[in-house]
């Protein structure tokens, strides 16, 4: 017996977070668009009661089924233990690093600041976005530029006149990269993190920019 109702978690090929009403003739719909569409409703309303949330509920999946949006795979897949694990991940980065920066800041020793080029493996542009928010949320990960041509992130680093400092700044970018993308890439993106790093480029700044040194 065929089912009327065919969630994505069901059925691979349906785009992430969707269902399929229907046997022969399947009609996909979104299901974080309806739930959009229902909230919108219930603030048309200006009341939130079981009558408006199951009317907008209908509306929004009438409107999806009259005026049906192309299918359009954005790349995004959901993975719990990757999510969990990059929350955990940026919680401690942004407290050692906040001590960091602190440190860095109140110290006396004077400090020589520079923009690093790091190449990172995935290069979807969504991939490349995640991963540049995911960096500029660290307190010492500053990012200047996202170069897609060539799926490289410029990283402002504070001290950038310890190589080893430099160092630990491209790895914590790939580090974060590839927390990412196993909480958010498809199966190709997380073969590709699970890869050694590109080869680095020379230190540098994008082109037209000055050295911000001190």
């Amino acid at each position: 017996m065929k089912r009327l109702v065919t969630f994505s978690f069901r059925n691979k090929d349906l785009p992430p977070l969707s269902a399929a009403f229907g046997a022969r003739r399947r009609r996909v719909l979104d299901l974080p668009l309806i739930a959009w569409l229902t909230v919108i409703w219930v603030l048309l309303w200006s009341s939130l009661n079981w009558a408006n949330l199951l009317t907008g509920a209908v509306v929004a999946v009438v409107v999806c089924l009259a005026f049906p949006l192309p299918q359009v795979d954005l790349g995004l897949r959901l993975h719990p233990w990757g999510i969990l694990r990059l929350a955990g991940y940026l919680l401690y980065d942004m407290y050692t690093s906040g001590v960091k920066v602190t440190r860095q800041i109140h110290g006396r020793q004077p400090r020589r600041a520079a923009v690093i080029a790091v190449p990172l493996r995935c290069r979807s542009d969504l991939m490349l976005t995640a991963t540049a928010v995911t960096v500029s949320n660290v307190p010492d990960g500053s990012v200047v530029e996202v170069r897609r041509a060539t799926a490289t992130v410029f990283l402002h680093v504070l001290d950038a006149g310890d190589p080893a400092e430099l160092e630990a700044a491209r790895r914590s970018v790939w580090r974060l990269e590839e927390l990412t993308v196993r909480a958010f890439g498809t199966r190709d993106e997380i073969e590709r993190v699970a890869a050694p790093p590109p080869l680095t480029p020379h230190t540098g700044r994008p082109p037209g920019d000055q050295e911000d040194g001190r």
